[in-house]
């Protein structure tokens, strides 16, 4: 039997449809209400069929952090979580700052097999924030990179910024800004703010998100480029981001499904698990992620995945690192938080967890479901609650904020271009060749 080849059997699509889907060689071959085929079936009835997720903004961790997260378990992880595309950060070590090592970054991701690992390079050598990349020489290699980070440092020098915004409209790139100003948050460790105050810990405050936020909005309009900001968190953020849209700015967001839950209250119990770069912030701005993610101001949801070891997270807070898992939970918070609320429907949530961060990094297989198309699905039980289980995850790293959480919505099968890469929620070693 040919893996690449069957039928889906009763999908509800996310408009209420339900339908069939001949999937061969890979590929949507047909889509019907009513199917007959001598093709093996997979009986999917009343569970939701969306095109594969896609994350614009993974920690992989190779190479050099391999104690945290290799492409193969974050592959894993991925596909777990109904991925089949994730965008691999530059901050590995060696930084992906040089061709070789993004195509390193993209071999490793097919030699994985389980989803897409497109690697994202860094804006400037080593991360440091003093001179460019080789931009152009990613671009052209074989990895094809079209967006560059320096995400866990900010691009703060601004002639630098507005040269990296120029350089990459030769080959239509973007920069993904991680917005910080560094000299407003040098040894912040949580958000500025009645809870920092309490605790004694040093707050970050939001204006040094939001400086460099208005700067860049500003900046990549001038000289007309393509900016995406990562991770957005306060209620400012959102309202520039809303603004710079409105006069026609080629600008894009992101916000993690921790951000759209997650209140710096939780730090209370100087619990390292909630330590993340940007910080938790409070629940008036958690409310204006929500509502900038369903009325469109933000683009897309990504799950900024930072698995760390035991050892870097399992210790007092000053001494911890900044970050979470997420690419397991990502798709049920999203539920969790906007759509049992009524705040957006499941067509929202494929839009702005599949199709849109598709587009935005010219990721043209995975545009949706549709004849000829890869056949990149996620199947999901939208009835089904499950508890998390920092044990049970298929990532090196246990860092995630939700453990013993319940947790709405369960993906249920993953393919990845015609494999079924998860089966009833179980890896099935499968690879695609």
């Amino acid at each position: 039997m040919n893996a690449n080849n069957f039928l889906l059997k009763g999908a509800v699509l996310v408009d209420g449809a339900i339908v069939d889907v001949e999937v061969r060689d890979g590929r949507v071959s047909q889509i019907s209400q009513e199917i007959t085929s001598q093709l093996p079936i997979i009986d999917v009835t009343g569970n939701y069929l969306l095109p594969g997720l896609v994350d614009l903004h993974t920690h992989l961790r190779e190479p050099g952090k391999e104690n945290s997260e290799t492409i193969q378990s974050g592959s894993q992880a991925a596909v777990k979580g109904g991925y089949t595309a994730v965008s691999a950060m530059a901050n590995t070590s060696p930084v992906a700052d040089t061709a070789g090592v993004v195509e390193q970054v993209s071999r490793l991701g097919k030699a994985a097999g389980l989803c897409d690992v497109f690697p994202i390079g860094a804006v400037t050598v080593g991360l440091k924030g003093e001179s460019l990349a080789e931009l152009s020489a990613m671009a052209q290699s074989a990895a094809k990179v079209r967006i560059f980070s320096d995400d866990g440092n900010c691009v703060s020098d601004p002639l630098l910024m507005r040269r990296a915004l120029e350089y990459v409209k030769a080959f239509d790139g973007v920069i993904a800004q991680h917005a910080q100003e560094p000299k407003l948050t040098a040894g912040a460790q949580m958000n500025e703010g009645v809870v920092s105050s309490r605790l004694g810990l040093k707050g970050w405050p939001s204006v040094a998100e939001e400086s460099i936020i208005a700067r860049d909005i500003l900046m990549a309009h001038y000289v007309q480029s393509r900016l995406h900001i990562c991770h957005l968190t306060t209620k400012g953020g959102v309202e520039l981001v809303r603004w710079a849209k409105s006069q026609g700015m080629a600008v894009t967001a992101e916000v993690t499904p921790h951000h759209l839950l997650l209140t710096d209250d939780l730090a209370e119990g100087y619990d390292p698990v909630y330590k993340v770069n940007p910080p938790l912030r409070t629940s008036e701005d958690v409310n204006a992620l929500r509502e900038g993610l369903a009325d469109g101001t933000i683009d897309i949801v990504a799950t900024d995945h930072a698995p760390h070891p035991s050892e870097d997270k399992d210790c007092e807070w000053n001494a911890a690192a900044f970050g979470m898992v997420g690419l397991e939970t990502a798709l049920s918070v999203v539920v969790q938080s906007v759509i049992k609320s009524g705040l957006m429907n499941w067509e929202s949530l494929v839009a702005r967890m599949s199709t849109t961060p598709a587009r935005i990094g010219g990721y043209e297989d995975h545009y949706g479901i549709a004849v000829g198309n890869p056949a990149n699905f996620a199947i999901v039980n939208p009835r089904a609650e499950w508890k998390v289980d920092r044990n049970q995850l298929m990532s090196r790293s246990s860092n995630t904020p939700f453990h013993n959480m319940v947790l709405p919505a369960a993906i249920v099968h993953t393919f990845y271009r015609g494999v079924q890469v998860l089966r009833d929620g179980q890896l099935t070693g499968l690879k695609y060749e």
